[in-house]
């Protein structure tokens, strides 16, 4: 798991904004002390919740719902993408 964390990390630095990347990199340390599960979609808002409080807070700094979700889908690929 650790690997494929450290191979994301930089992928993540690539394609995404600084605001993104420090809530994937949290999102990463979950994974990795966690384990998959903290990249099932409806571990989402806890997440964001535990690491940035009300959701004004999450919103001002990455952005509607919508892009959020979608970040967090997208950067999952470079976890299993063995281009990557």
């Amino acid at each position: 798991m650790l690997q494929r964390a450290v191979k994301a990390k930089v992928e993540i630095c690539t394609h995404f904004n600084s605001k993104q990347q420090v809530f994937l990199d949290f999102v990463l340390s979950h994974y990795v002390s966690e384990g998959v599960e903290e990249l099932a979609t409806e571990k989402l808002a806890p997440l964001l919740k535990l690491k940035y409080g009300p959701p004004a807070n999450w919103i001002a700094d990455l952005g509607e719902p919508a892009e959020v979700g979608a970040a967090f889908t997208a950067f999952q690929r470079y976890l299993y993408d063995e281009v990557a």
